[in-house]
């Protein structure tokens, strides 16, 4: 039985994989020249540059068993955040997981004990929800449903609004309230981190181990259409797919590919195309100059511009040469085309060099260096309340023809990873 896959991002390599190991024949085709969809990594003089700024919630159910976090060699960010303004900095932390910066966390003015209270009770909560049962979960926002929680207005707009801005790539906190739950029990229960080798090293892992079981991975091949008839004299689906040039024939397919492309491929209405995207630009600085702000994220509690500002080489060395420290800077604006362009370069570091120099007035960045710009013209798709009732399951397409891909849940890893496994499931399932 032959399986073909289209796209090698996260979900498809995990559906090949598996399906692989299971003893079917797989022929997985990419249309660009390298493997890993949205998740990808580039290294440019010595720099390790992810596809915009992106982590691993290392709790992530899906993670946990598609991937090998001790092969990954995985670099931790410090729990909770640095809350910045003009001349000032406070730390909000988690006291513990994170003991020794407990009296400063319960001591930091920006947030009332009040808030953080109602945060250990939320924890406490969500501790003993199965992650399975929060989507579609209420249909409300981020922000009405930390104002119902009875969350106070300096919270929401000092520490959830750049914190899960990042997080859902809307600082107004319009995305659905489930997206909050899920990333918060998440948070809570595990940690975030990046591979030492960078993010790209997640599909890099998968890919390798689908080789390994025997997939053909064919790149820079283009699927154009997506075909599946059903004869009632064959007990299966046949399915065809259009590489322009040749078509190819299949027992079974499986669009893994971006939500505009698997829309146009399978017809199917309900994967959501409007996105979210984002830019964000990477910094280098001498690391003489190496300031004071650990291993947290940097959230801009003042104007959003930038929204935060991440330490990745003080998290994982390996970012940047010895000599040199990284940083990235994470705009909310996505680009202003479809050609991931648009956005000045030159306002963007002059933006980010000005908060910097607010934020920490005691350092000098006339040696912040601009390394590059992406930017990200879908980074996810739009969640707000009420989406999550209506994705497509993975079985949407007509016949034998399966999606695997983030679309098909939540927008984030781990339903990238889910999906490819249930894809795969449906497949045997169908085939047994």
């Amino acid at each position: 039985m032959t399986v073909l896959v289209v796209g090698a991002g996260l979900a498809g390599l995990v559906a090949a994989r598996r399906l692989a190991v299971a003893g079917l024949d797989v022929r997985l085709f990419e249309r660009r020249g390298e493997i890993g969809g949205r998740v990808r990594t580039q290294r440019r003089e010595g720099f390790t540059l992810d596809r915009g700024f992106q982590v691993l919630f290392t709790a992530y159910p899906a993670a946990r068993r598609e991937l090998d976090f001790d092969a990954l060699e995985l670099r931790y960010f410090t729990p909770g955040a640095t809350i910045a303004r003009p001349s000032n900095r406070s730390v909000l932390s988690d006291p513990f997981r994170d003991p020794h910066t407990a009296i400063e966390t319960l001591l930091n003015d920006e947030i009332s004990l009040a808030d953080k209270l109602r945060v250990l009770i939320l924890q406490r909560e969500l501790r003993n929800r199965d992650p399975e049962t929060i989507f579609p979960g209420p249909e409300m926002s981020v922000e009405t449903y930390l104002i119902n929680r009875g969350f106070s207005r300096t919270f929401v707009d000092s520490f959830a609004a750049p914190f899960y801005g990042g997080i859902t790539l809307d600082r107004s906190l319009s995305t659905a309230a489930a997206v909050f739950e899920y990333t918060f029990k998440m948070l809570s229960e595990g940690r975030i981190a990046v591979p030492a080798e960078g993010m790209g090293a997640l599909p890099a892992q998968i890919a390798a181990g689908a080789r390994t079981a025997g997939v053909q991975i064919e790149t820079d091949t283009e699927v154009v259409a997506v075909e599946s008839t059903v004869d009632s004299d064959v007990p299966s689906a046949d399915v065809t797919i259009d590489l322009g040039e040749e078509t190819i024939h299949g027992d079974s397919a499986i669009v893994a590919t971006d939500p505009i492309t698997a829309r146009a491929l399978t017809d199917v209405a309900s994967i959501p195309t409007d996105s979210r995207g984002c830019t964000t630009q990477y910094y280098a600085l001498p690391q003489s100059e190496a300031l004071a702000m650990g291993k947290r994220l940097l959230l801009n509690a003042h104007d959003g511009e930038p929204n935060h500002i991440a330490p990745l080489s003080a998290v994982a060395p390996e970012y940047a040469p010895a000599d040199q420290q990284l940083l990235c800077a994470t705009f909310l604006r996505p680009p202003d085309t479809d050609a991931d362009v648009g956005i000045d370069p030159d306002e963007l570091a002059t933006q980010s060099r000005t908060a910097l120099e607010s934020w920490f007035p005691e350092y000098r960045f006339d040696d912040l260096t601009v390394v590059h710009t992406d930017h990200v013209q879908f980074a996810q798709f739009d969640q707000p309340p009420g989406i999550h009732a209506t994705v497509p399951n993975v079985a949407a397409p007509d016949g034998s023809v399966y999606l695997a891909g983030d679309y098909t849940g939540w927008s984030s890893i781990q339903s990238a990873l889910q999906s490819g496994r249930r894809a795969a499931r449906a497949i045997l399932n169908e085939h047994n």
